[in-house]
């Protein structure tokens, strides 16, 4: 069942001397529609910047073990980049659905609806170009929380989805470094939703050659197998005896050949979370990765039932923030979501949303050093 909720799940604390979120000009899209960046900073000197463009998570700088900072997060100097060839999802919010749905096709109450096939010959991350992480949403700010709300409203049929979705997403820097984001919708008709963020993570700092030598620990007992093209087939398998078994920690490069060297092989699979307790209340763990070099920790929290771990196997070499180049395979993703082709998928956890429901999520990207 999709997780629904009447209250907001309770926050973490917030310093009240953190310093005021400060908004700046971003830049004209190739439209002429001005984008803004929020920068958040909490009193431990961690800065993280948003983008009202997609909803974006942009930079967050992070300290080491020596105390020193690096921005580990993929992302762009100037908004028409977000809009390129070049943008694969950096940091954005993603949907309607995140992930994939089958030949772009699916049914709800009895009516087929037809989507984009924007990654042949599926739909992917809400499709072309009214696709959430395209969109310019309304920021505001919050000083006394350290935190930013971005709103859209996508009207009925925009990509082809049903309903006039209210959505909104918060994003918080809590003074023990930190990133939570909530995700909250409404919709006027029955829909489909599955919203994410995709940011991409070199604890390293963004930019650096490799992410083969961060060791990962994904709790998940089980994953779901996909197609040749990436489409879930239905069936919940055991990683046990598998180069998806993370269930101990594991350098990504110790078995990522083992996928072969066809373009675009290596880790790009959806987990099946266990429900693992935490000390942040309706939240369970996703994975833990650690950085050998920078003694940087990534601990990611979730209440949704899948996280898709990405390990940049597309990645082309992009220019990036600061002119810094993004390699193959030099940034890893963990999108927090529902099952890819959920709406196909009847014996999966529910993605409808109907009148009267408010979808919720939150995933909290928590950063520290050993």
């Amino acid at each position: 069942m999709m997780i629904l909720r009447t209250a907001a799940l309770a926050t973490l604390a917030i310093a009240s001397v953190a310093p005021a979120v400060e908004v700046a000009e971003f830049g004209k899209t190739p439209g002429g529609e001005m984008t803004h960046v929020y920068t958040l900073e909490n009193k431990s000197g961690m800065k993280v910047k948003l983008l009202d463009l997609g909803a974006t998570l942009m930079a967050a700088e992070v300290p080491d073990k020596e105390g020193k900072t690096a921005d580990v997060l993929f992302g762009f100097d100037d908004p028409a980049k977000y809009l390129s060839d070049d943008n694969q999802y950096f940091g954005n919010v993603v949907g309607r659905y995140g992930n994939r749905i089958a030949k772009g096709k699916f049914t709800l109450d009895g009516k087929e609806y037809t989507l984009a096939t924007n990654n042949p010959p599926n739909h992917l991350h809400g499709g072309g170009d009214r696709a959430l992480s395209k969109v310019v949403w309304k920021g505001e700010k919050s000083d006394a929380d350290n935190s930013v709300t971005f709103s859209y409203t996508s009207p009925d049929g925009e990509e082809g989805y049903p309903g006039e979705l209210k959505a909104q997403v918060t994003y918080t820097l809590t003074d023990d470094n930190a990133v939570r984001i909530e995700y909250e919708a409404t919709t006027d008709k029955p829909t489909v939703l599955n919203l994410t963020n995709h940011a991409y993570f070199n604890l390293s700092g963004a930019g650096s050659p490799t992410i083969n030598d961060h060791v990962v620990t994904l709790y998940a007992d089980h994953y779901t197998p996909v197609d040749d093209t990436l489409i879930t087939t239905g069936e919940i398998a055991k990683v046990e005896g598998t180069a998806l078994d993370f269930r101990e920690p594991h350098a990504i490069g110790d078995r990522v050949d083992s996928f072969g060297d066809a373009e675009g092989a290596g880790y790009d699979h959806n987990f099946v979370l266990n429900k693992t307790p935490s000390d942040v209340e309706g939240l369970h763990k996703a994975a833990t990765v650690k950085d050998p070099k920078s003694g940087r920790v990534l601990t990611v929290l979730t209440d949704q039932p899948g996280v898709q771990f990405y390990g940049g196997n597309f990645l082309k070499g992009q220019t990036g923030k600061d002119g810094k180049t993004y390699a193959h395979r030099s940034g890893f993703c963990l999108e927090t979501q529902h099952y890819p082709d959920s709406p196909n998928k009847p014996d999966f956890p529910s993605v409808v949303l109907r009148p009267g429901e408010t979808y919720t999520h939150t995933c909290v990207y928590a950063f520290s050093a050993e």
